[in-house]
């Protein structure tokens, strides 16, 4: 089972194969309504950390988020968290960010502050 949605202007491409345990969110995320944008990837969320892969790998590549979002993300770690949390499998989370994304690397570092993920690593690219 897996989730998905495709890249918008204002929504990033999804990508969570429950088979494999490898997740991916990439672009911007600038919904209209977060939270509306969000609920379908929680309650999948939900369904998956009751029977998780044994090892879970977020990669995570944001070019911006506003506000909403943020608070949206940081609960998708939390629900992520649980499956360590619970025994369940290991996690590992990406946080990827353009080198001369300050602003990226820095919101990276504040999430990684505050999610309990034992495997939360910033990583920078350079921008081709």
């Amino acid at each position: 089972m897996s989730y998905s949605l495709e890249k918008t202007p204002k929504t990033p491409f999804v990508k969570f194969d429950s088979g494999s345990g490898a997740f991916e969110i990439a672009g911007k995320s600038i919904p209209e309504n977060s939270a509306q944008f969000y609920q379908p990837i929680y309650a999948w969320l939900d369904n998956y950390v009751q029977n998780p892969a044994p090892k879970t790998d977020l990669k995570i590549q944001l070019d911006y988020f506003n506000t909403s979002s943020s608070k949206c993300i940081a609960d998708l770690f939390k629900k992520l968290e649980l499956i360590s949390k619970n025994g369940k499998g290991e996690v590992s989370i990406i946080w990827m960010h353009d080198e001369n994304d300050e602003d990226m690397q820095e919101a990276g570092e504040d999430y990684k502050s505050i999610i309990k993920i034992p495997s939360f690593n910033i990583t920078s690219f350079k921008k081709e």
